[in-house]
């Protein structure tokens, strides 16, 4: 357990503000660091630094903690060169982080000194999904020959990796419906001969479930769908709507036997480093170092209980979207399940996006462990109480006059609005008069972040007013909608980069898929140095 006693000297930078070239040269270096863009999120998807992680200044003090679980990493925010940053620094270190720098300028300041602003969102993950393909040479199949397959009723099997929330949405017809982890775990085929497609919304997800099952050493022949089910829709060929998914299937114990033993082969290959519970208090005990604790199960499975204080991230969304989980570069990272297949497979691709990971079976037997000991935790927020006021009478003070904000996002407040109510998001709450009263519509903690805020400028009298449009309607209140308020370049809550690629824009579909195949040829050399491919398990490309 050498590895476990492994030290490093941490990154340190000065609180405060930095040049764009001094936070680059962080961002690439040896130690932990993270980077936070506290922009909204269609700010942030326009336009951000490649390892920058989306943390939005509207839900910052939520976000941050899990984002961050160690108090003393380095941290460098980016914003728009508007103060938001500095604002956010303040309050982390309200949280008890100590280690705050932010780009001087902005976003605008990086792309000043050459850097490039990456257009839309989890920009390692869908990297990886590209670099796999082209150096592993994963197996893909066009939708032309899948539709021939189709139409020959030819023998093989066709799988939907994405969640079953967006199989409901649409899928390719007759796909059956096996998010990625979950596919090489229960995955069981009588025929070794026969093919097995993997499809997903666009290339990520195909390719890594094709790869996921070849890491796991299933013997049929594997193929990524190139493109998915916008590359289908591309080909005029219609999506099945409103599919409802099958349940999961249940694991006998021969296959609960036959995943260990998959799982093992997959530990052995790529050299996984396996611990015990006991080991966590190790790892979390190292001040330079931060650790993640993911159970990457079901949600159901980990409902009916996990090591505590473990972090429900299921596989297939982990390797997809890691920055949701994890905000802090080159961190360790443990992944639980309960044969270890699904950990270990997921552990292979957070390796290779440069993550230190340790594999623990079983975690479903360690339910009320005590969990790892965290000895440098940011401080949870405390957020204010605040006086509920009726939907009516928040529509009647607009009606006098006075100040009535909906926090809610954008297009939600475009749909349907109390009459009288503005649209607001925390970082642009200025201008208000602090002597008069103001009534917030949002969730409660969303709510309270900006009311926070507010008392800091001076204002006593803050309401939270409860309900969404359905309730409103139902008690006879007027509800208002309008399609262009805000307006698009106000609504920076929402990223209109191809939003309705799956709405029946093929447009959108064809720049989303140009967007993601050319993420590779953006790389600078030090981007492209943060990834750790190790050798694929595919003997030869198969056409």
């Amino acid at each position: 357990m050498a590895v476990l006693q492994r030290r490093r000297a941490a990154a340190v930078l000065m609180p405060g503000p930095i040049t764009a070239v001094a936070a680059k040269a962080v961002l690439h270096g040896k130690d932990e660091v993270a980077c936070l863009d506290v922009r909204e999120h269609g700010q942030y998807g326009e336009g951000h630094p490649f390892l920058a992680v989306p943390c939005p200044c509207s839900r910052l003090e939520i976000l941050a903690p899990a984002l961050l679980p160690r108090a003393s990493v380095p941290v460098i925010l980016v914003d728009d060169g508007d103060g938001v940053a500095e604002r956010a620094a303040a309050a982390l270190a309200g949280l008890g982080y100590r280690d705050v720098a932010w780009i001087e300028g902005g976003a605008a300041a990086w792309a000043q000194a050459g850097f490039t602003l990456f257009k839309g969102v989890n920009l390692p993950s869908k990297t990886l999904g590209e670099l796999l393909e082209a150096e592993w040479h994963v197996p893909r199949i066009d939708v032309e020959t899948l539709d021939a397959w189709q139409r020959e009723e030819r023998a093989f099997h066709l799988f939907d990796g994405r969640p079953a929330s967006e199989y409901r949405k649409m899928t390719i017809p007759d796909a059956a419906s096996m998010p990625n982890g979950e596919l090489a775990h229960r995955f069981s085929v009588a025929d070794p001969a026969e093919p097995v497609v993997i499809h997903c919304a666009g290339r990520t997800r195909s390719i890594v479930g094709a790869a996921s099952l070849a890491l796991a050493g299933v013997p049929n022949p594997v193929f990524a769908l190139e493109n998915g089910t916008q590359g289908w829709a591309l080909s005029g060929r219609a999506l099945h709507h409103g599919a409802t998914p099958a349940p999961l299937p249940d694991l006998s114990e021969d296959a609960r036997l036959r995943s260990r033993d998959r799982a093992d082969a997959v530990i052995a290959a790529n050299r996984l480093t396996v611990i015990k519970p006991g080991d966590l208090d190790r790892l979390a005990a190292d001040p330079a170092r931060t650790l993640y604790v993911l159970d990457v199960r079901t949600e159901a499975e980990f409902a009916a209980g996990t090591l505590t204080g473990a972090v429900h991230a299921p596989a297939v969304q982990l390797v997809q979207a890691s920055d949701a989980w994890l905000g802090v570069r080159r961190a360790r990272v443990v992944l639980g399940c309960d044969t270890g297949l699904r950990s270990a497979t997921a552990a292979v691709f957070l390796a290779a996006l440069n993550y230190e990971v340790f594999v623990l079976p079983g975690i479903e037997t360690f339910s009320g462990h005590s969990g790892p000991g965290r000895r440098d935790a940011p401080t949870p927020p405390t957020l204010p109480a605040l006086e509920p006021m009726s939907v009516e009478a928040a529509v009647a003070l607009a009606a006098a006059g006075e100040t009535l904000l909906d926090l809610r996002g954008s297009l939600d407040f475009r749909a349907g609005h109390l009459a009288g109510a503005r649209w607001a998001i925390r970082p642009r709450l200025g201008g208000l008069d602090p002597a008069r009263p103001v009534a917030l519509v949002g969730t409660a903690e969303v709510v309270a972040l900006a009311a926070r805020d507010l008392r800091a400028a001076g204002h006593a009298d803050i309401r939270h007013v409860a309900g969404d449009p359905a309730v409103w309607r139902a008690s006879g209140l007027a509800v208002e909608a309008m399609s262009d308020d805000p307006p698009d370049e106000a609504a920076i809550d929402h990223l209109f980069f191809v939003h309705d690629r799956h709405d029946g824009n093929l447009d959108a579909a064809r720049r989303y898929l140009a967007w993601e195949m050319g993420l590779v040829a953006q790389l600078d050399p030090a981007e492209r140095a943060e990834y750790r491919i190790g050798p694929g398990p595919f003997a030869s490309p198969r056409a």
